[in-house]
């Protein structure tokens, strides 16, 4: 390896390097967790100044994704959103067909001015209520609607923020940075092409998983609700609810717990005593073996955990956590909702997966389902405070409602400062969302409040390590070993090559890592050739954002639940779209922007 230069600080970057792809790869952490953690190796390691890594944080890139997230917020706050969904209820009625054509062209569309995962999260419970109303099965429509908002990611600059990422790394390599409507002529004939597949193909791979969906409740709507009292002796006695037999080996939940004639919260580290009356539910079969427990008696008759919910002034429901939920990367049991919010969390569906005990140390994710109880005045205030939405409603409450058309105007404004050049789009956008502060379409504070603050953290620690990959000199000694490779001394060969590699990267990582990890060393690698480095950032950025074959992407995890998919079925629908999306890339990449 010496003839291709390696130092100690290559070395270092290196360790630094594999760290960070398993470590995204298997997810231990969030993303931005991650990424910040890198950030400050590289500082304390040495292979980077503090103030250059910081920088990532005011630039360019970071600050046109700042403005794009406040302009969007605005948008839903006004009730945008809002009145484009009773639009498409009104437009779609009950035709099926109308129906799967409307559900591909609208995400498609919203997908190419806004964030891909704001895009699906913003159909899904107006897919929800059309299937409903058309007697369709929802898993038939909700990944239709993921994948037509991925495949629009690459129609302009701003319509996801890898783009914007991409666009960054090459102005650090000294590359003009991507403009609005640059990636077009390959994103467009992508997004058509795939549409067309989804219409024709797609949609006819897609199982049936939830049947007609007059039924869409993701949980066992055969629940019960039963008393039983603690006897003098019982083994329950001096365990705690979460380690006793009831949650051990019965499965069941604790609702209210009932102790000398006053009711007491039924904490998970909440001990047992004599006498005890413990609320519980669950299944039929699994409350009538308490019958057979010794030291343990059922009061009264069992009835439906839906009446009893009725008789408590509360009500169930079927809750699922957005991107913007603050509940997502928490665990149930630390975030004391039963405290707070009155909120008893019966069951958790993750993934397909429905635990009804021992949830209170799981993480909850984005995508993930509830079966709540609460009062329900309170349903709706948190459901408006963004804590959940709730499934099989479309007419969640919106603030502000009546500057919708100026939000609109404000956006378009803002795109057409960019489109014709008159500013950059990055102070395009910084002047979008001062309008929208200055017109009181929503405050700094709803702002501030409601930004995923998470993709800001990310993409500008993200920054740093690309900055990191050139100092150290890491991104050209990755360019010499590739150039080594087979076929790699051809433009087709390398952009193939380097498209590969990404979707591969892109399956469990996140998109906007993939771009910071390989733009560098693609630029790179394309100088060394004497090749033009530009069509090799295109070439990435349409790779990154082809994340089809696992449910991993967001956008995918969002109807990964609502859609009982099963993980093969993504793979069985996204396999041969990837292919189609590398056939025409490789061939529009090339002729569109040269080599």
């Amino acid at each position: 390896m010496g003839e291709l230069g390696m130092t100690p600080e290559i070395i270092t970057f290196l360790l630094i390097f594999a760290a960070a792809l398993v470590l995204f790869s298997i997810e231990i952490f969030a993303a931005d967790i991650i990424a910040l953690g890198l950030m400050l190796v590289l500082i304390l390691t040495g292979l980077l100044p503090a103030e250059t890594a910081f920088a990532g944080f005011g630039s360019e890139t970071v600050l046109m994704i700042l403005g794009l997230l406040i302009l969007t917020e605005a948008l839903e706050r006004t009730g945008v959103v809002d009145l484009v969904g009773h639009w498409l209820m009104q437009v779609v009625g009950n035709r099926p067909k109308r129906l799967q054509a409307i559900l591909l062209a609208g995400p498609a569309v919203m997908s190419s001015f806004m964030s891909n995962t704001a895009s699906a999260a913003f159909f899904l419970p107006i897919v929800l209520g059309l299937a409903r109303r058309a007697r369709l099965s929802p898993s038939r429509l909700l990944m239709p609607v993921a994948f037509a908002s991925i495949l629009a990611s690459s129609v302009t600059l701003i319509g996801t923020s890898t783009n914007i990422v991409v666009s960054g790394f090459m102005q650090q390599n000294n590359l003009a940075p991507l403009t609005m409507f640059e990636l077009t002529p390959v994103g467009l004939p992508i997004l058509i092409v795939g549409l067309l597949y989804m219409w024709f193909i797609g949609r006819r791979l897609i199982p049936d998983r939830t049947g007609v969906a007059e039924d869409t409740q993701y949980f066992d709507s055969a629940l019960y609700f039963s008393e039983i009292e603690i006897l003098p002796g019982a083994r329950l006695v001096g365990q705690t609810i979460e380690d006793s037999l009831i949650m051990q080996e019965l499965r069941l939940g604790v609702l209210q717990l009932q102790r000398g004639g006053e009711y007491i919260k039924p904490l998970a580290d909440t001990v047992l005593q004599p006498g005890d009356v413990l609320f519980v539910e669950g299944k039929r079969d699994d409350i009538l073996q308490i019958q057979s427990r010794p030291g343990v008696t059922v009061k009264g008759a069992m009835q439906t955990l839906e009446s009893y919910a009725r008789k408590q002034d509360s009500q169930m429901a079927e809750v699922i956590l957005l991107p913007d939920s603050p509940l997502v990367g928490r665990t149930i049991k630390g975030l004391q909702l039963r405290e707070r919010y009155q909120m008893q969390i019966i069951a958790i569906n993750q993934a397909g997966k429905i635990s009804y005990s021992k949830i209170g140390r799981r993480v909850l994710r984005l995508g993930d389902i509830l079966l709540i109880q609460m009062p329900a005045d309170s349903l709706k205030l948190l459901e408006s405070q963004r804590l959940f939405h709730i499934l099989d409603m479309i007419d969640a409450p919106q603030t502000n409602h009546k500057r919708a058309r100026l939000a609109v105007a404000i956006f378009l404004a803002a795109l057409g400062l960019a489109i014709f050049n008159v500013v950059s789009i990055a102070v395009a956008v910084l002047i979008g969302a001062l309008g929208v502060f200055l017109t009181r379409c929503i405050t700094p504070e709803e702002a501030y409040r409601n930004i995923q603050w998470k993709t800001i953290i990310l993409i500008g620690s993200m920054l740093a390590f690309g900055q990191a990959m050139q100092a150290t000199g890491t991104a050209d000694f990755l360019a010499q070993l590739i150039i080594q490779l087979p076929g790699a001394d051809t433009p087709i060969g390398l952009l193939s090559f380097f498209f590969i590699l990404g979707v591969v990267l892109t399956q469990p990582m996140s998109n906007q890592a993939v771009a910071a990890i390989l733009v560098p060393i693609a630029i790179q690698t394309a100088t060394l050739l004497q090749f033009n480095p530009r069509p090799f950032a295109i070439m990435l950025a349409v790779a990154a954002s082809t994340s089809f074959i696992t449910p991993l992407e967001p956008a995918c995890v969002i109807v990964y639940g609502a859609g009982k998919y099963k993980f093969m079925d993504f793979p069985r629908v996204g396999a041969l779209l990837t292919v189609i999306i590398y056939l025409i890339a490789i061939a529009l990449v090339p002729l569109f922007f040269g080599v």
